[in-house]
């Protein structure tokens, strides 16, 4: 009885140590904490719902739809259970799932004035989907909403003072002109930003899945990670790094918009870049290249808030031309998310699949935007809740098996920028530092030099931006949990 005693005693301490970690936005450490607490006492509820929210900071929507779950089978009248699980299921954009939760709290919670206005937000939201489901055009029916943009018609008014584009080249000159006025939060006239995203168009539609890039012998070249909308880190990473150029190339692995709120001047901007000089910069989709998470976290509103809704469906369009992995000197294999749930997958197999669509829920392609890799050998659930867990031994085979050295990939935030895995066959690389502006993370990109084509990385801090918050166009229902 002692020993019990004494168990539930460490276990309530360890939770407010987790709680600390938590406020101190030290979410992985809070998670360590509220585990070992459960081991010592797992018929707590409130330690499984503080982790399932410590996990949803950590995006890892699926490790907290379990932990909420496991809250509630504990005790079914646990308000903050279901609360949990809603938010986590609203931010994977399971809406229907999430009302359904929200009206559980409503029942348990009936005078609670904040679960009320969540309830009626998730609703509209529910409708909204409805509604939209409703109208939607079969696939087969659909047209490009390229094709009916003109851009050479649209009239540039006289007062307008930003960068102009000269012809149909753009050039270096007008995109250090626009780069400074997007650091001034100048917009880009409509005319020209048609023009980049749909120049930008027609040469990723050209290109294979599965695109392979030459270093030659004394050349460079640079990898980034996700870059999250945050334009001053992506400034600072050029100012860094150097621009890019036929002579310092990039590639930049998915994850260009959301959450940040100057995705649309990232956006711009690397699409700018492809349009100057095709082989200074290389693009990849990530998981938030995507209607669905676009929808969620901000870039749509921002998209409607500072162009124009014909955007919103363009770059839905362009987004799905985007190749979904890269293959440098037939040594490095980028891909933003990480491997496959079966063995035996060759280069040959990702080059044909079809990617001119929104991310399936399921096989190669959906893997190779959401994945991500586990310390131990073999595969699990993914802790997102959408594709899975990869261990070492699963990238040394398909290493092996496609003649290759090194998997680099992005799609997690990681303390220092990177991190270095199975055996250094593997390294994540992030380059959104302080993440939403709360993770405190450093952010990294890693250079290449050809022909050794060993793994330089750089680490830098955040620098400031102006006082427009992450999340700030976002879904109005997830705001709310921000």
């Amino acid at each position: 009885m002692a020993t019990q005693n004494s168990s539930v005693a460490r276990a309530e301490e360890l939770k407010l140590q987790a709680n600390e970690a938590f406020k101190a936005h030290k979410y992985a450490q809070a998670i360590d904490l509220y585990s070992q607490a459960i081991e010592l006492n797992g018929e707590t509820a409130v330690y499984w719902a503080n982790r399932a929210f410590a996990h949803s900071k950590l995006e890892e929507y699926g490790s907290a739809i379990q932990d909420a779950s496991k809250a509630i089978e504990i005790d079914p009248k646990y308000s903050k259970g279901y609360y949990r699980r809603g938010a986590a299921y609203l931010a994977m954009g399971k809406f229907k799932d999430a009302l359904k939760d929200f009206q559980q709290v409503k029942r348990l919670c009936p005078n609670d004035p904040d679960a009320s206005k969540k309830l009626k937000e998730c609703e509209k939201a529910v409708m909204k989907l409805k509604f939209e489901e409703a109208i939607a055009v079969p696939e087969s029916e659909r047209h490009s909403i390229a094709d009916s943009i003109d851009y050479h018609s649209i009239d540039v008014e006289p007062q307008y003072s930003g960068a102009r584009i000269e012809g149909d080249v753009v050039t270096l000159d007008f995109l250090k002109r626009m780069i400074e006025d997007f650091r001034n939060q100048k917009c880009l006239h409509k005319r020209y930003a048609f023009q980049i995203v749909l120049q930008t168009r027609e040469m990723l539609r050209a290109l294979p899945s599965l695109v392979d890039i030459n270093v030659p012998h004394g050349k460079h070249f640079t990898v980034c990670g996700d870059v999250h909308g945050q334009f001053y880190d992506l400034l600072n990473i050029f100012e860094l790094n150097g621009l890019p150029s036929e002579e310092n190339p990039y590639l930049f692995n998915g994850d260009f918009v959301d959450r940040g709120s100057f995705s649309v001047e990232v956006i711009l901007t690397l699409f700018a870049f492809k349009c100057m000089s095709p082989s200074a910069i290389y693009l990849a989709r990530g998981n938030h290249e995507s209607k669905s998470m676009n929808k969620i976290y901000g870039f749509e509103g921002e998209v409607r808030s500072k162009l124009s809704e014909t955007f919103v469906e363009l770059f839905a369009e362009v987004f799905c031309c985007l190749p979904l992995a890269h293959v440098i000197n037939e040594k490095i294999f980028v891909v933003h998310g990480g491997l496959f749930s079966v063995d035996g997958v060759k280069l040959s197999d990702i080059r044909s699949i079809d990617r001119f669509c929104e991310p399936p829920e399921e096989g190669l392609m959906c893997e190779l935007l959401w994945s991500d890799p586990q310390p131990l050998p073999g595969r699990g659930p993914s802790k997102r809740g959408v594709g899975l867990s990869f261990g070492g031994d699963v990238t040394k085979k398909f290493l092996q098996e496609n003649n290759l050295d090194l998997v680099v990939r992005s799609h997690e935030v990681k303390d220092e920028g990177y991190e270095i895995e199975h055996d250094g066959k593997l390294i994540t690389v992030f380059s959104a530092p302080n993440y939403c502006d709360q993770m405190g993370n450093k952010g990294a990109f890693i250079r290449f030099e050809a022909p050794e084509m060993k793994p330089n990385i750089v680490t830098f801090s955040a620098v400031p931006h102006p006082d427009v918050k992450p999340m700030a166009y976002a879904n109005n229902f997830l705001r709310m949990f921000s």
